[in-house]
């Protein structure tokens, strides 16, 4: 049986906006409270985890990722970062539930090894 997955990934322009990874860091970043803490649970460099970060930043009116504030180090998610992560989820269940059907029969036409 092939196991087949519908994976989400929002572009803007024709640029990726938001996928599976970059969600996936928003929720490590929230849960560890730092961009290199959130890096290292995913096995990436802080430099790419940065560069990912700096790329949703720049493109929503207010930055998803912020320091903490007292000086101690860290980050978290900014209150519109939250937001962002819990409509990427919504928007991810309205399209699994809506494909379910269409995927089942796909998959029972599929023969991949």
């Amino acid at each position: 049986m092939t196991d087949l997955r519908l994976t989400l990934r929002i572009d803007a322009n024709g640029k990726p906006l938001l996928g599976h990874g970059k969600i996936r860091l928003l929720e490590q970043i929230e849960e560890m409270g730092s961009i290199s803490a959130a890096a290292r649970a995913m096995g990436m460099s802080y430099r790419r985890a940065w560069l990912l970060v700096e790329s949703m930043n720049s493109v929503f009116r207010q930055p998803l990722v912020a320091a903490r504030p007292g000086g101690g180090g860290g980050a978290g998610l900014s209150d519109d970062g939250r937001k962002v992560l819990k409509l990427y989820r919504e928007i991810e269940k309205i399209s699994r539930d809506a494909a379910t059907g269409p995927l089942s029969d796909l998959c029972g036409m599929c023969e991949v090894p």
